[in-house]
This record gives structure tokens, C-alpha cells and sequence, in this order.
């Protein structure tokens, strides 16, 4: 415990003399650290908060210190979690290297690659985009049709994805694809690719929000190279499993989230509702629904808290990821709808002047929510995976 105790201090120390003092404000939609080649940042001090925390490893804190990594234990780790939350500072990375590829890598890559590409991760060189749901392979992923042939050597690769995050914003992709056409599950392999890769397109899809985050991309004989491949050939399957299960952990984990700049749901359902005599929201039908909501919201967080404990206390991840999963989408869309009822007619605004930014805000990321339930596995999929792997249920014949 005092060597644990040490180390907070430090941390505090360290994180309270290189925190900026620019970035004590709530973090915009386009101020998020990507980090990536094609990364443009309007406040310098983001990349220069980026490139502090990777230099202590600190945006991947647990990982080995030779991949650079903080090489922390899990209980330093939810210490430094701590003293971050303590002085409100925001992520020094959002990275799907980080939450996703990263994780995999360690497990699955051999030694070159995690050489190769994990350092890169860390310091947030590389953005990275997923290349997994296809036209005709979304809810069963593993029909999934874009083939790589064997030309010696490199691979040739030609095929479609679909909703591929923020493709056109990527450097690299982790790619699932076909290299045996006679077999489902075993024919698939796992490939990593730069998207400057002559052959490649990227194409954004815009969403009823009016945002564009998720592209359609094309791959015509796109050549890569057989270091490329991680794990065996045709044994990608597994390792797609696996980087679903870190998916839908850190999706749950991080919340999907409105634009309500730092006000809780009730404070905007008092603003626009009103209260009674006594400071309470007036609508008192509403007012109990927003309490069951918390309390919903509540029992997540402290789920969320203990499959976190258990994942440091190396027990890894479970099936129950897919249960977590299902409830960030379900409380997301639900909160989402409270606060459009509440805010009533401010709340169905898409431009203007008889609108603010908040409630233009809160309208598209209630459309945005309509997607939650789809993204990084539909709900009624993560739902089958709980009968069948947590609960152990059996299909009826």
C-alpha cells in the first residue's frame, strides 16, 4: 500500500505541472485526440497533452513498457484513473489501436509486429480504422465475402465494407477477409493495411444526424504485404472474436453520450419543465422516470466498474461483455428521448436561430442514438450471445 500510495502522489504531482491549462474546458466533437497523420489540431496543447502522457506510456498504461506501454499493474493503473478524473482532464488519446487493435496485438501478433505497430499505437501515430461489416455480412459477420488470394509474395485483396468508422479520417485498417472460400468461420484471416494503399476508397456515409462518421470502403486489387497477416492463415476468426469482446467493452464503457456540456439531464429537465415550491421538477411523472433512469444509469456504472477489476485482476474478458453492451445502447437511446421530452418543442430543432447550440445538439444525438443498438454489434446479436454464453441456454431443435 505505501508503494501505492507513492505512486499516486507522483502521478499527482506529474499530471498537475503537465496537464494544460487550455484543456480545463469540455472537449467538442472536433477537439477529440484521434491523434493519426491526417490529425489537424485547432489547440496545439491537445497533441502536446497527447504526446506528454505517451511519453510516460500513459495512454496505454498497462501494456509492457518494451511495446511502449506504462508497464503499470492494475492497481496503479485505476490510481492513475483516479488522479485523471480528479483534475477533469480529458483523454490524451481516443485511439481504436488502443481500445481495440492493441489488445489483439498483444495476444495474437508476433514479436515483429508488436514491435512494428504497438509504440505507433501509444503515441498515437497511426489512426486506425475496422474493416468487418459487409454489404451482405453485417448480424452474421462471418459470411463475410472480400477475398485475398495468395499471389506469392503479397496478398491481393478485393471487396467491400460497410460503416467502417471514420475510414476516410484513417491511416491504417485492421481487415477481416476471406482466404478460403470452401470453409465459413475457418476461411477467414486477419490483415493490417495502410489506406493509402493504391486500390482503396473511402467513401463517408451521412447519418440522419447529419454527421458523417462511418464510410462505405471499396478494395480493388489492393496488394499487401504477408507480414501483414496477424496470427495464422484462416484462423482470423478468433481473433475478430476476441477484438469484438474489447469492442463492446470500451463502447459500454465510454458511454455513448449527448452534447449536454456538462449538465445533468435533470438540470436541463428543471430549465426547460420547471420546478414546484419545493425545487423539485414539476413533472412529477417525468421526475420519476428520470429517477429510475439514474438508477438504471448508476447500476451500470458500477457493473462497468467491476468487469474492469476483473480484466486487472487478469481474469480477462467474457461473454458478459455483450450484456454491458446491450445496456449502454438501451440507457443512451432512453436518455436521449428524456431529454427531447423534456426539452419539448426546443428539442425537435435542426438549424436556426430559434434554437441554441445545446438544442441542436441534443436533437442530433438523438438521432444519432438511433444507431446504438446496430453499432459494434445490434443488440438482438449481443442478446443471443447472452442466452447462449452466459446463461448457457441451447437452441431448441
Amino acid at each position: 500500500m505505501a508503494d501505492l500510495e507513492a505512486f499516486r502522489n507522483e502521478a499527482r504531482s506529474w499530471l498537475e505541472a503537465n496537464y494544460p491549462p487550455s484543456l480545463k474546458t469540455p472537449m467538442t466533437e472536433d477537439e477529440a485526440p484521434w491523434g493519426g497523420r491526417k490529425a489537424v489540431y485547432k489547440n496545439p496543447d491537445i497533441k502536446l497533452w497527447m504526446d506528454r502522457m505517451a511519453s510516460r506510456g500513459w495512454t496505454a498504461p498497462t501494456w509492457p513498457k518494451e511495446y511502449g506501454g506504462g508497464g503499470l499493474t492494475g492497481e496503479e493503473a485505476k490510481v492513475l484513473e483516479q488522479e485523471l478524473r480528479r483534475i477533469k482532464a480529458r483523454p490524451a488519446l481516443m485511439s481504436f489501436g488502443v481500445w481495440m487493435l492493441g489488445p489483439v496485438l498483444l495476444e495474437y501478433a508476433n514479436e515483429a509486429q508488436k514491435k512494428e505497430y504497438l509504440p505507433k499505437i501509444v503515441r498515437g501515430e497511426i489512426r486506425w480504422c475496422q474493416g468487418y461489416s459487409e454489404p451482405g455480412a453485417g448480424s452474421d459477420l462471418a459470411g463475410l465475402q472480400t477475398k485475398c488470394e495468395d499471389k506469392g509474395d503479397h496478398y491481393l485483396i478485393n471487396g467491400q465494407k460497410i460503416w467502417t468508422s471514420y475510414a476516410d479520417q484513417a491511416d491504417w485498417i485492421f481487415c477481416l477477409v476471406r482466404t478460403d472460400t470452401s470453409k465459413k468461420h475457418e476461411g477467414i484471416s486477419f490483415v493490417l493495411f495502410d489506406m493509402t494503399t493504391p486500390g482503396v476508397e473511402a467513401r463517408p456515409i451521412k447519418l440522419i444526424s447529419g454527421s458523417s462518421p462511418f464510410c462505405e470502403t471499396f478494395f480493388t486489387d489492393v496488394k499487401v504485404p504477408k507480414a501483414q497477416l496477424v496470427g495464422a492463415l484462416n484462423k482470423g476468426w478468433d481473433i475478430a472474436k476476441r477484438l469484438l469482446q474489447y469492442e463492446r467493452q470500451n463502447i459500454s464503457a465510454g458511454g455513448f453520450g449527448g452534447t449536454g456540456g456538462g449538465l445533468e439531464i435533470e438540470d436541463i429537465a428543471k430549465k426547460y419543465v420547471g420546478t414546484d415550491a419545493d425545487g423539485r421538477l414539476a413533472d412529477h411523472d417525468l421526475r420519476a422516470r428520470l429517477a429510475a433512469h439514474r438508477m438504471e444509469a448508476k447500476a451500470f456504472a458500477l457493473t462497468v466498474r467491476r468487469v474492469e477489476q476483473e480484466l486487472r485482476a487478469g481474469k480477462g474478458l467474457s461473454p458478459a461483455t455483450s450484456i454491458i453492451k446491450y445496456a449502454a445502447a438501451k440507457l443512451n437511446q432512453d436518455r436521449s428521448e428524456l431529454v427531447v421530452e423534456a426539452i419539448g418543442l426546443q428539442g425537435l430543432g435542426w438549424s436556426g436561430e430559434g434554437f441554441s447550440p445545446r438544442e441542436i445538439g441534443e436533437t442530433r444525438a438523438w438521432l444519432r442514438s438511433k444507431g446504438n443498438s446496430i453499432e459494434g454489434g445490434t443488440s438482438e446479436v449481443n442478446l443471443n450471445v447472452v442466452a447462449k454464453r452466459v446463461l448457457g441456454l441451447l437452441d431448441h431443435q
